[in-house]
């Protein structure tokens, strides 16, 4: 676990998984005071839901429940990862795609 800072940005941090709109909530309750725990998983919550909207459009290309499946799967794993380390106080990047959120998104202080 971190510090009491890593607290404060908690729940901003939780809120940035719960689909786009959280994460928009989320970086608007991170703007008045800024805090570095919650900026990393806004990148990575609003990198996440990018990639099922985008991942999304290109599965259903395939038209396969097979394809379909694993996309699902594939960003369900990588929500379910996100939220977790935020509930342990962790800044830990979603697995391959999370150190690319973090330099796309990096915009959001």
């Amino acid at each position: 676990m971190q510090s009491d800072y890593a607290k404060q940005g908690k729940t901003a941090a939780i809120v940035a998984y719960i689909t786009i709109i959280g994460t928009i909530i989320a970086f608007f309750m991170n703007q008045e005071n800024k805090n570095q725990f919650a900026s990393f998983h806004i990148r990575q919550g609003l990198g996440i839901n990018i990639s099922f909207y985008l991942l999304g459009a290109l599965a259903s290309i395939f038209d396969s429940w097979g394809v379909s499946s694993a996309f699902y799967i594939f960003i369900f794993v990588l929500w379910i990862f996100g939220l977790i380390t935020a509930l342990k106080e962790e800044q830990k990047p979603v697995p391959l795609l999370g150190p690319y959120f973090q330099e796309w998104f990096g915009f959001i202080k």
